[in-house]
């Protein structure tokens, strides 16, 4: 039951100083009776957050809902968004419309913004899994390679841009939805359910296990954890990024010291090219600094950060990736020593093993079964990064139906394809 109390003098002061254009008007009539001055102003002021509660769903909700916006509005939306937090490359935000229109799994690609948009809604029953700090924008080619400070060759997620406490089942809806999508294609022959099933036993089992970074066998005959005989070494990886652009200005003078901190010598000499890579990130500026020493070239690249697309659905505005460095530092696996946040900017080391993997590209004598089980695994080793979260999560996937991971990412593909269509039309 609602109990209220009679306003006293110094009640009534205090409230004519919290709601003065409601107060106002009311000491105006100082003949009112106190019981219904106090009601009045009640009244008023309940007309008054109400107003202010629907204006507020009215300015967010068709962005964090995307009910009411279509994905040309959200795209608009989101880059204007991302111009309030860096500067924009105009000639690489165009590639990337043009990269998107090719095809749903690049479309999927460039577009979590509009995933976390819908997901919610789309996904309801799964939004309220225990959360993590999830790698966000989790697909099959978001996996890559890197040396550990002992050289050996690492495997596992290499791109935290879109990083941010979300539900666990977040990541591995994606990561089906993606496989759903080039499936569709007819990029990979795994069967939907099988591979569903590979992901999700990989997850399981690394996380009761507390995880195990995934360090290759490179003298093996097979990279036995990943199913694969070997990776396709990038063609002519040096003398494609010697041949790029040099940046027309000199870099700022924090970029400028944080990237001369990451080479062997801080007064070595370098040039800086322009590189344009990626699907998501394009349209950010991205240098790289290569320099010859001891007797081979070396490059380190800078790409500008901005916060998750999360960030956009709650209208917050910065100009560096709060969770990026936090995810890769909290997550098993044997750390890329060159890979830091510094400032607004992401510097890690290019080289012809430190890349991502397209998984189309790999040979055609794969075990795809293995290779899916690997990702599960590793979108586990991230998500033990989040404390004490590994016995609710296991609570909560017990507590689902065997086939939830397929119904969600046939239905979040489904919704992927027709967007893209939709917005290859524009």
């Amino acid at each position: 039951m609602l109990r209220m109390r009679f306003l006293g003098g110094s009640d009534r002061a205090e409230s004519c100083r919290a709601h003065p254009g409601v107060a106002q008007k009311q000491l105006a009539q100082p003949g009112t009776r106190p019981i219904r001055w106090q009601f009045t102003l009640l009244k008023q002021i309940g007309r008054q957050m109400k107003k202010k509660r629907v204006d507020a769903r009215s300015s967010s909700g068709t962005r964090s809902s995307g009910v009411e916006q279509d994905i040309q509005q959200a795209t608009s939306s989101y880059e204007q968004w991302m111009r309030s937090c860096t500067a924009i490359v105009p000639s690489d935000l165009r590639l990337k419309h043009r990269q998107m229109k090719q095809s749903p799994f690049l479309f999927l690609r460039g577009t979590f913004y509009r995933w976390a948009q819908l997901w919610p809604s789309l996904c309801s029953d799964l939004c309220g899994a225990p959360k993590v700090l999830a790698v966000g924008d989790l697909h099959v080619n978001s996996f890559g390679t890197w040396r550990d400070a002992e050289g050996r060759l690492c495997w596992g997620v290499d791109d935290f841009d879109e990083s941010y406490p979300l539900p666990y089942t977040n990541d591995l809806v994606r990561l089906a939805a993606s496989l759903k999508i080039v499936l569709n294609a007819e990029g990979l022959s795994v069967k939907l359910k099988d591979g569903c099933e590979a992901i999700l036993d990989g997850y399981v089992e690394s996380l009761r296990e507390g995880g195990h970074p995934i360090v290759l066998a490179e003298r093996e005959q097979k990279l036995g954890k990943l199913g694969v005989d070997s990776f396709k070494p990038p063609t002519d990886f040096w003398g494609k990024l010697n041949r790029l652009p040099t940046a027309r200005h000199p870099l700022s003078r924090d970029l400028r010291q944080a990237l001369e901190k990451t080479l062997p010598d801080r007064r070595m000499e370098y040039k800086v090219v322009r590189r344009q890579a990626g699907i998501g990130s394009l349209g950010q500026q991205r240098f790289v600094a290569i320099a010859n020493w001891q007797g081979g070239c070396i490059a380190r690249e800078c790409k500008a950060t901005v916060p998750s697309s999360c960030s956009w659905l709650r209208d917050e505005v910065g100009d560096r990736q709060s969770y990026y460095e936090r995810a890769i530092r909290s997550a098993v696996r044997s750390h890329d020593p060159f890979q830091a946040i510094e400032g607004a900017w992401l510097i890690r080391r290019l080289s012809p093993d430190s890349n991502p993997i397209d998984i189309q590209n790999l040979p055609k004598h794969r075990d795809e079964h293995m290779l899916l089980h690997a990702m599960g695994a590793e979108a586990a080793n991230v998500h033990l990064g989040t404390k004490h979260q590994t016995a609710p999560i296991l609570r909560d996937f017990h507590g689902r139906k065997s086939d939830w991971l397929r119904n969600a990412a046939v239905s979040m593909a489904r919704v992927v394809e027709k967007e893209w269509k939709s917005y290859r039309k524009s």
